[in-house]
């Protein structure tokens, strides 16, 4: 039996194409958003991501944000639902009734199409594509055509992540994305979220106010923020619904979660195009987090700072952005 396999299969029901390079196994679900569901390390018994049960297969389609690996576009929170763009003001369902906004965007439970899947003598490949025209749901919200590409390969340096993002129509469009991440904590078979470190490539954490959209300011971080910004702090050291900038060092973007019984990193190396971090922790409750790279600043059309700061990129006609992420255990 080949080293390296990609085949059509199912994931508790759901159409999924499955993955397998040497230790390594993960699995997509093309019509649940292109959500990349499992990344497993079988010899170990280690599940990197936090997946649903058989139990909680309805509740996460109904709302598949804290499992796996969902696509939002455009991510997190907008005011009111309104989206000014390019002297449009776009509006978008205010499905966050608590605060008044649009959460997460429109990506995230559509069906994806499966380009192309298959092997090499070195990895195992899954290419899916999005592409909005008139005719599809989310043009009614994103008035633009453009085609969203994500491409996974697995091998032993791990599961590799490329996004493309390439405007089709004949206006300029908007370019908001970020991965809700759901990462596990213990990760390991028998592990205890106590025993686990994580550090981040965060910059300043912005103020947020009470609907949780940014007042444009920054705060000054607490003594446990700079530790995750150095050498580490657990995970769930009080619960985080936190937005900070990204600032990478050494040259790279990322989250290290480390396993100090077991002296395991899993390393998630996200690109830095993405100026800004969103990590939230669900209460604080042990299990799993999320560390969330985004392009933007939450609710980034309506705060009064420069596009590059806030990571308002847009893309001309034919215009292609692109960026390359990892996880790998070292």
């Amino acid at each position: 039996m080949s080293e390296n396999q990609a085949f059509e299969g199912a994931y508790q029901g759901e159409k999924a194409v499955w993955l397998k390079s040497g230790r390594y196994e993960a699995a997509i679900l093309p019509e649940i958003g292109g959500n990349l569901i499992a990344f497993r390390d079988n010899e170990n018994g280690y599940r990197f991501l936090h997946e649903p049960t058989p139990d909680e297969m309805e509740s996460f389609k109904a709302r598949p944000f804290i499992h796996g690996i969902p696509v939002l576009v455009p991510p997190n929170r907008f005011e009111d639902g309104k989206f000014p763009w390019n002297g449009k003001t776009y509006e978008f369902p205010v499905n966050e009734p608590a605060t008044g906004n649009h959460l997460h965007g429109f990506v995230h439970s559509e069906t994806w199409d499966v380009e192309d899947f298959g092997q090499t003598v070195n990895e195992s490949f899954v290419t899916v594509a999005l592409k909005v025209d008139e005719q599809h749901a989310v043009y009614k919200f994103l008035p633009h055509k453009f085609t969203i590409k994500l491409r996974y390969t697995l091998s032993d340096a791990g599961l590799s992540q490329h996004i493309l993002v390439r405007n089709d129509g004949e206006d300029v469009m908007p370019c908001l994305f970020a991965f809700h991440t759901a990462v596990n904590a213990p990760f390991a078979p028998g592990g205890s979220a106590k025993d686990y470190r994580v550090k981040l490539t965060i910059g300043e954490r912005w103020e947020l106010n009470e609907r949780m959209l940014p007042t444009g300011k920054f705060q000054p971080l607490k003594a446990e923020e700079e530790l995750l910004k150095g050498e580490g702090i657990n995970p769930f050291f009080e619960a985080m619904d936190n937005h900070y900038t990204a600032v990478a060092q050494n040259g790279r973007n990322r989250m290290e979660l480390t396993d100090t019984k077991l002296g395991l990193t899993l390393v998630y190396d996200v690109g830095t195009s993405y100026k800004q971090w969103m990590i939230w922790n669900n209460g604080a409750t042990e299990g799993f987090f999320c560390p969330e790279p985004q392009i933007n600043l939450v609710n980034a059309p309506h705060v009064d700072l420069s596009a590059d700061e806030i990571g308002l990129f847009s893309l001309a006609p034919g215009e292609i952005w692109e960026e390359t992420g990892r996880l790998y255990v070292k």
